[in-house]
């Protein structure tokens, strides 16, 4: 089998083996239903509680604060929508950025088809929203902000806190979409004003099908998938046992081991873009240069076409994306570059590399070098690029 470098990273991780392990017992010994009253169910039903504990003390909530759901497009759903419908009463207005993941954005296009309001808000060439908007845009009848955490695609980290306080001092909740951000960067829930978040286990090694919203207590959501009395009755269906307890150990590890992590994840990172800067021509980093997600490089390549650049890479043994994992095969160029104000054509040659701390400085190396090559060929092929480098040389 060719060599292997996996840097997608923000698109799904690899399930640790403690994690594996520690979910095996939960499909064949313990196996109960978790709402069934027998001593036979009571593990599944302590291992929901050891889980839910565990993600609380994570970000200083309380237990009872956190609910499971398949995901965090589950989880941006169910705030936004449940968010809208339970204050409706009090206005119809909600606001959210243009480089938010289209679980956010396609929720708020399925609002506004029903009768709400929605601003979203532009942001900077780094890809930050600019606060002096989000205080222009809030209205009498603003019910809800929902702004991400980290951008997945960018990288670049958010003014969560700020934007927090800004959503408090004006009686608005606040929900953040913090699937990338979560078991990377501390987070916690009362220093940073949060009322929801969405958070997803396949990210930080855990499995996939499983996440969490965070939902403060006091606030009136209602359930969003009706059925049984799970969840203190929010979410019916039966608790996936396994799913849960393998997210818990995953954030148990996450959060261990997340400084050394982010650490390790910065260093090849700054290589990486280092030399990619420095080595090859007409390119841009994209995103903030340094608040942005320890493990996030993304480039765009001018005069080369983003798809042919991963298939080339995917034939030399390297896993990378040009944006969202959920928008993979859009012939449109990324809705987040967009909003940052690359033109088509700069877009549309843009690459995500996302790290672990389990790549190497070989790796690095060797991607470069790759990067470089195909760089070169592509760019030999365009017309583009041709025509750029005669007027140059008259």
């Amino acid at each position: 089998m060719k060599q292997l470098i996996y840097l997608d990273n923000a698109a799904t991780t690899r399930t640790r083996p403690e994690v594996v392990e520690a979910m095996l017992p939960y499909f064949s010994e313990h196996y109960g239903n978790p709402s069934s009253v027998y001593e036979f169910s009571a593990p599944c039903k302590q291992a929901i509680a050891k889980t839910r504990e565990i993600i609380g003390k994570s970000l200083g909530a309380k237990p009872n604060e956190i609910y499971f759901t398949a995901g965090g497009t589950e989880s941006d759903n169910w705030a936004i929508k449940a968010a809208a419908e339970a204050y409706e009463a009090k206005g119809r207005h909600i606001i959210t950025s243009r480089i938010e993941h289209h679980a956010v954005l396609h929720t708020c296009e399925y609002l506004e088809k029903r009768g709400f309001e929605v601003t979203y808000l532009d942001v900077d060439e780094n890809g930050t929203v600019k606060l002096e908007e989000l205080k222009k845009a809030i209205r009498p009848d603003t019910i809800l902000i929902s702004i991400m955490f980290a951008n997945n695609e960018i990288g670049t980290i958010e003014p969560i806190k700020e934007i927090g306080q800004i959503a408090r001092e004006h009686g608005i909740l606040f929900h953040t979409d913090a699937v990338q951000a979560y078991g990377h960067v501390p987070i916690n829930v009362d220093e940073y004003h949060i009322d929801m978040l969405s958070a997803s286990g396949h990210k930080l090694n855990g499995p996939k099908g499983i996440g969490f919203l965070y939902i403060r207590t006091g606030l009136k959501l209602r359930s969003f998938v009706h059925g049984g009395a799970q969840e203190r009755k929010r979410r019916g269906g039966t608790e996936n046992v396994p799913g849960i307890v393998g997210l818990g150990k995953a954030v148990e590890i996450a959060m261990d081991t997340m400084e050394e992590r982010a650490g390790r994840e910065r260093e090849l990172r700054d290589y990486l873009m280092g030399r990619v800067m420095a080595e090859i021509p007409f390119v841009r980093l994209n995103g903030h240069k340094t608040n942005r997600l320890s493990n996030n490089a993304n480039f765009a390549f001018q005069f080369v076409e983003g798809e042919s650049l991963l298939i080339m890479l995917d034939m030399n043994g390297i896993c990378g994306s040009s944006g969202s994992a959920c928008t993979s095969g859009s012939l449109d160029p990324s809705h987040v570059l967009l909003a940052i104000g690359l033109p088509h054509e700069i877009a549309h040659g843009s690459l995500r590399l996302t790290l672990s701390p389990e790549n190497t400085k070989e790796e690095m190396d060797y991607v470069v070098e790759k990067i470089k090559e195909i760089v070169d060929r592509l760019r030999a092929m365009s017309p583009l690029y041709e025509d750029y480098m005669k007027k140059c040389q008259a």
